[in-house]
């Protein structure tokens, strides 16, 4: 038999221990109550505040990502781009936190003998399975102030889910990178307006210019409403939302990697 030991389950010895580290890596993230309470109660109250602020006035702007002019309902258009905002925080909020409180514990399950891979494994998959959680969330508590139709939810639904998991790859890399819970949370907190509010038409008439390319919330945005107004799918702007994701997570696993390295080389 090879070095990797099986069970009668026919699982191998290294992998065995990843289902409790997902199970404590979802526990974590999702024991915040602060966190629990703003996506439960701040969604709606933000998607009613911006409804009420924005009004139903028509708003004709040029989309970016195709140059087509579009004539919408400026409250819908604030609904999106209010998702996208709550999400950029809630979901960075909640993964900094539990990252930042078990760092230290990650670092002493590898001295004993953890594997880094499985509990990057781990958190990497809690934090997708969490902004996807969230993500669906946000989507259907908008049904309640607009109906896009099924295909147009579909789209809000993807840009949600990609802005919820590039912010909580932010959030990772935040929670193994600053030394402080407030440079954390200031960061994610203004990043996420800065980044979400400059994307909407309507409080910037300056939303269409290229400069807003670089943004991560960008491709989230162009794709949600080119969905729910225009009816077109731009999957290469929610691939660039991904890759943003991407490289957020990668940035903050190999951190974590080299925060919790282990001196001792494993037997």
């Amino acid at each position: 038999m090879s070095a990797i030991e099986l069970r009668s389950g026919g699982t191998p010895a290294a992998y065995r221990p990843f289902p409790t580290a997902l199970k404590f890596s979802l526990r974590n993230q999702t024991r915040n109550r602060l966190a629990a309470i703003l996506l439960v109660a701040f969604v709606p109250i933000w998607y009613l505040l911006m409804i009420a602020m924005a009004g139903h006035k028509p708003l004709s702007f040029r989309m970016y990502a195709t140059g087509r002019m579009l004539s919408v309902d400026g409250g819908h258009l604030s609904l999106i781009s209010a998702g996208l905002n709550a999400l950029s925080m809630i979901v960075g909020f909640a993964v900094f936190d539990a990252i930042r409180k078990t760092l230290r514990f990650d670092r002493r399950l590898v001295f004993a003998g953890y594997r880094q891979s499985t509990l990057i494994a781990a958190k990497t998959l809690a934090t997708a399975t969490i902004a996807a959680g969230v993500a669906a969330y946000a989507a259907l508590v908008m049904l309640v102030f607009w109906r896009p139709g099924p295909a147009g939810w579909l789209a809000v639904l993807g840009g949600y889910a990609v802005i919820a998991l590039t912010y909580g790859a932010f959030g990772l890399l935040l929670g193994v990178l600053v030394k402080g819970d407030l440079e954390g949370f200031f960061l994610i907190i203004m990043g996420g307006l800065f980044d979400t509010f400059l994307q909407n038409p309507l409080g910037n008439p300056l939303a269409n210019k290229p400069i807003l390319e670089y943004f991560p919330s960008f491709g989230p945005m162009q794709f949600a409403v080119s969905g729910s107004f225009a009816h077109t799918a731009l999957w290469g702007h929610l691939a660039l939302g991904l890759a943003w994701a991407a490289a957020f997570a990668l940035g903050g696993l190999i951190i974590f990697r080299i925060r919790t390295r282990s001196r001792t080389h494993p037997r």
